[in-house]
């Protein structure tokens, strides 16, 4: 009964009661048969109590035991000194080489509204502007670095991934309702969809009453039960508040992993796609029908497991209509373009890429398949235009020529030459559409956002804080 209570917040609630009834630690000590010191480590935070003592602290103290049990501070003064005691509890306030601060029943709450005020304050100053637009392409270009050494694999979060389903009692097959919602319970929260969610969020977690809060209206990749496992994977991979953006970075990769690793189970997927390739029918469309997945989150999962489990080096993408790259991965030696510090994200994509055809394919919507020579070598790529609220994206996932046998649609005829990064393949215009038009074009650009932004500030950039709060405060008594 006492799993995931709060022993600070219990110990708070504690003490409010028994002084409310007038009773010293000995007077309560006596009603419970409990010596005093006991219940001094009850109220401080620093041992759990067993139900049969919270049984008769209730009855003491003549309230039901969900009083005792209640998340919320009792006061005002209560939730001063328990954001201070886990403020001190921060490395980054440890850091400050400060004495451990005991509070006595003198230091007056203004005092500690304070030490808050600049604790905080602290805090922001650390994590506002954590970096640069060109620290932030280090950092993900490194990060990518990092997830093609190990083969895009994480055996350490499928390791959790599959310890929390074993723990709602998944089976197979695609995960249900019911077992998602089982899993929200088993991290002690509850789900509550709303119509007012901040924009600059797709999800707002209530640390304090233990809520998470979602749209239920979304597209592509980012479906509710998508944002909501990428939140539980933030909890059940112990992310802290970042402390920069390489780890604001790092935590989203990991979160989105353990969504990926729920929804399409490390047990569940290798024996199928196993089969598949001995049956030589590897199909992302399948993937996503059978585990009820976006076309994104099924081709991201894959070279998740392609290289460790099916020793296939495989490449993806992610791109719009003009051939900007948001994401990218690869492991089988084909070369992205991308700026002098390796950052992929933001380049433009060969045109004969099939990233780029699929947008102009008769069908657009249907899987579209292509053989392309580079100068690395032939590749086969299939391509999918997922729908989206803003923009229509292109995912594109391919292997070396040797590898395609294992796929379905490998006997496509579509064939094409790259040879970028050379500007000759398609960054510059043909000699003779050159000689004609150039000293008599001026085109207007569009003014690109961009280039007159910044990196977002704070450690979960782009979010608007006072939107958060004021929406947590809304919701808070509902």
């Amino acid at each position: 009964m006492t799993n995931g209570l709060d022993l600070v917040t219990f110990g708070q609630r504690m003490r409010h009661l028994r002084k409310v009834r007038g009773y010293t630690l000995s007077d309560l000590g006596e009603r419970v048969g409990r010596a005093p010191s006991q219940l001094s480590l009850l109220e401080n935070g620093r041992r759990e109590p067993k139900l049969s003592l919270l049984q008769a602290l209730a009855t003491a103290l003549d309230v039901p035991i969900e009083e005792l049990l209640r998340k919320q501070p009792p006061n005002r003064r209560a939730q001063l000194e328990i954001a201070i005691e886990e403020a001190q509890r921060d490395p980054l306030y440890q850091s400050l080489g400060l004495p451990h601060l005991k509070i006595g029943k003198r230091v007056p709450n203004d005092v500690l509204e304070h030490l808050l005020a600049m604790y905080e304050e602290v805090k922001r100053s650390r994590t506002k502007p954590t970096a640069s637009p060109e620290d932030a392409r280090k950092a993900n270009a490194e990060l990518r670095r990092q997830m093609h050494d190990r083969g895009n694999y994480f055996g350490e979060i499928e390791e959790i991934a599959a310890k929390t389903l074993e723990a709602v009692g998944y089976r197979a097959g695609a995960l249900s309702q019911g077992m998602l919602l089982a899993l929200v319970t088993n991290f002690g929260f509850t789900l509550r969809y709303v119509q007012d969610l901040p924009r600059s969020v797709r999800s707002v977690t209530d640390l304090r009453n233990r809520r998470i809060y979602l749209e239920r209206q979304q597209l592509g990749m980012h479906t509710p039960r998508t944002i909501l496992l990428q939140t539980l994977g933030h909890i059940a991979l112990g992310h802290a508040v970042p402390k920069d953006f390489a780890d604001f970075l790092r935590q989203r990769v990991e979160a989105n992993y353990y969504a990926a690793a729920t929804l399409l189970p490390e047990r569940s997927v290798v024996p199928y796609l196993q089969e598949a390739k001995a049956d030589r029918e590897l199909s992302i469309e399948d993937l996503c029908d059978v585990f009820s997945v976006s076309y994104e989150m099924a081709a991201h999962r894959f070279t998740n497991l392609a290289t460790h489990h099916l020793d296939l080096p495989v490449h993806f993408t992610k791109n719009d209509e003009s051939g900007t790259i948001y994401k990218a991965y690869a492991n089988d030696g084909l070369v992205f373009p991308s700026d002098e510090h390796g950052a992929i994200e933001g380049q433009r994509m060969c045109r004969e890429w099939a990233g780029r055809h699929v947008f102009n394919a008769d069908d657009r919507f249907s899987i579209y398949y292509q053989y392309t020579d580079t100068p690395t070598g032939t590749y086969w790529c299939l391509s999918h235009i997922d729908p989206s609220h803003e923009k229509e994206f292109a995912i594109t996932l391919g292997v070396p020529f040797e590898h395609s046998r294992w796929f379905r649609g490998r006997e496509t005829t579509r064939r094409v030459t790259s040879s970028c990064p050379d500007g000759d393949c398609c960054q510059l215009p043909p000699a003779a559409l050159a000689q004609r038009w150039q000293g008599y074009a001026w085109p207007s650009a569009r003014a690109h956002s961009h280039v007159l932004s910044v990196l977002p500030p704070g450690a979960f950039p782009g979010v608007d804080e006072v939107d958060v709060y004021e929406f947590l405060d809304q919701h808070a008594s509902g």
